[in-house]
């Protein structure tokens, strides 16, 4: 099922600003919010949905190459994965302005599992990915081996030796957060803000584990499939949720950066969505006429030069180019002819072209219906 444009899913115009595209999804988060509507696969649905476009609008470049490229272009929107609720809960509890949970301020606190504790965000890792024409054109699949931190295996994620290696921090009572109350000639004022123990976590460790040293983490490979869409060009970045680096603790991983690089086709140049291909031709077959093959990205096809042909003639083949990322629509080949002038010759071509010189059909005689090479790019690109 395809993704829904980001602006009707919040309801906003494609000229909001942030103030209103924060305000509107406020109010969808609030409405589909999980602890509102227990079992509920289609609130949840849209609850995630919601999330996924504020992502996207709310963060400037992002919203940028969504309104440029659509879904594909934009992070968050690539790789067929809507945001998980930790993603949710964890970058966007300044919406609703408490702490811990994003939403116990709405909900009273009961329908939240994480209490006040933090919840780390994994790194984000970026890698190149290096495209041939064809691969530009008809889209790819990539299986790409990525070194990155994973979770430790040995104590799944916790950093502690075994179950009785951590104990409740002592500081902040396992929530994760204290508090502090001091007076000021207004009265009163608690401010909270994160455990300096533990670091937000809820828990202190004991005796370290033995494989990741406390970390929770270690170095490790995972092949990663790439589904890479038509149409991309180089320098656009593409985002994969959840396959950056891991986060101890149970926390939320971090995105995979895809970083498009094309690789130059030995006869054809990309010129956005067209592709164009420089053909050389004699002056006696541009005389004459014949008809040749040329190179285009998914092989060869045959054109017909017509008699009389003069050198910057550009031939179009319609539909031979790269398609637009996330459109049907395709560029096209241009094919510019070039009359290709001998640079030696030999004595006897020297007389036969002694011979043509003053013949009257050899003498320039342009009219008007000649156009000049800048007429005819124009025309081309109009």
């Amino acid at each position: 099922m395809a993704k829904r444009d980001y602006y009707d899913v919040l309801g906003v115009s494609r000229n909001a600003d942030q103030a209103e595209i924060k305000s509107a999804y406020r109010k969808l988060a609030i409405k589909y919010h999980p602890d509102k509507n227990p079992n509920n696969h289609e609130a949840e649905d849209k609850f995630k949905e919601a999330a996924e476009a504020y992502e996207v609008l709310s963060n400037p470049e992002k919203r940028q190459r969504y309104n440029q490229f659509g879904h594909a272009g934009a992070s968050g929107g690539y790789g067929g994965g809507s945001m998980n609720m930790e993603d949710i809960f964890s970058q966007f509890g300044d919406i609703f302005g408490g702490g811990g949970s994003p939403f116990e301020s709405f909900f009273g606190g009961g329908g939240s599992s994480r209490g006040g504790r933090r919840i780390v965000k994994g790194s984000n890792l970026r890698i190149k990915v290096k495209l041939t024409l064809q691969e530009i054109a008809n889209g790819a699949e990539k299986k790409i081996k990525v070194n990155k931190q994973v979770v430790c295996t040995t104590c799944d994620g916790s950093g502690a030796k075994d179950k009785s290696s951590f104990h409740t921090c002592r500081t902040c009572g396992g929530t994760g957060a204290v508090r502090r109350v001091t007076s000021t000639i207004l009265g009163q004022m608690q401010t909270t803000s994160t455990c300096p123990t533990c670091n937000g976590e809820g828990v202190e460790i004991t005796a370290k584990c033995t494989t990741c040293h406390g970390d929770g983490l270690v170095r490790g490979e995972e092949t990663i499939t790439i589904n890479i869409p038509a149409g991309v060009s180089e320098g656009m970045q593409l985002s994969m949720g959840g396959k950056g680096n891991a986060a101890p603790r149970g926390g939320v991983p971090g995105d995979l950066i895809i970083l498009i690089e094309e690789i130059p086709h030995e006869t054809l140049k990309r010129d956005g969505i067209n592709v164009i291909y420089d053909l050389y031709v004699n002056f006696v077959d541009a005389t004459l006429g014949t008809s040749v093959e040329v190179p285009t990205i998914d092989g060869k096809a045959k054109i017909k030069i017509d008699p009389g042909t003069q050198g910057g003639k550009i031939l179009r083949l319609k539909g031979k180019g790269v398609p637009e990322v996330n459109s049907y629509h395709k560029g096209d080949q241009l094919v510019y002819v070039n009359v290709w002038t001998p640079k030696t010759v030999s004595s006897d071509e020297k007389q036969l072209l002694e011979n043509l010189r003053n013949s009257p059909n050899f003498k320039p005689q342009p009219g008007k219906s000649e156009k000049t090479f800048f007429e005819r790019i124009k025309e081309y690109f109009e």
